[in-house]
């Protein structure tokens, strides 16, 4: 029983710590990545596809962004979609592959990019205390239906402990790394 509710809490905590990790792939650097545009949803023949399942996607030069359709008709919807994100890039388009140019991001800009990173990092730590508490629930519910004895759950609630500090530390890290890539010029 307990191993059950501590090995679906470490598995939540770390979908969690992946689905932080994808949120900071979506926020942009100074370079070029598949990560920024891979989710954007196209609007191909009437239906809203994601930008990874019509192209492909390569990085010739560090601010470059090569973007090739597998379908060229589908170019036109893939140029109007970039042009509608968040991104504020132009794409050019030679009829074969779509490029996209980033710019060198300003100081400014990399502090307001630093902020959004750490807001996602509390909402991840956010989710990883909630899952706690959730297991926590569980654990005690166990203990006041006599299924597990007071010994148990504190040992328990000490192993709990363990993997959300894991965790923490994990998405301090991740924090760390991406604050450094987006500070570095």
């Amino acid at each position: 029983m307990i191993d059950e509710v501590l090995a679906g809490c470490r598995e939540k905590m770390a979908k969690a710590v992946v689905h932080l990790q994808e949120g900071f792939g979506g926020v942009r650097t100074g370079r070029a990545a598949p990560g920024l545009v891979e989710k954007l949803r196209v609007d191909y023949y009437g239906t809203e596809v994601p930008l990874q399942q019509l192209a492909g996607f390569s990085v010739p030069e560090p601010r470059v962004l090569v973007v090739a359709p597998y379908d060229k008709g589908a170019i036109g919807a893939i140029e109007k979609a970039i042009q509608g994100s968040d991104l504020g890039i132009n794409p050019s388009n030679d009829g074969q592959v779509i490029r996209l140019a980033f710019p060198v991001l300003t100081e400014d800009r990399r502090k307001e990019l630093v902020k959004v990173v750490k807001h996602l990092a509390e909402e991840g730590r956010v989710a990883v205390r909630n899952i706690r508490r959730q297991a926590r629930r569980d654990l005690e519910d166990l203990e006041r239906a006599k299924e597990i004895s007071q010994e148990e759950l504190d040992r328990s609630e000490k192993d709990l402990e363990k993997a959300t500090h894991e965790a923490v530390a994990e998405i301090d890290q991740l924090l760390a790394n991406k604050e450094h890539e987006l500070l570095e010029v």
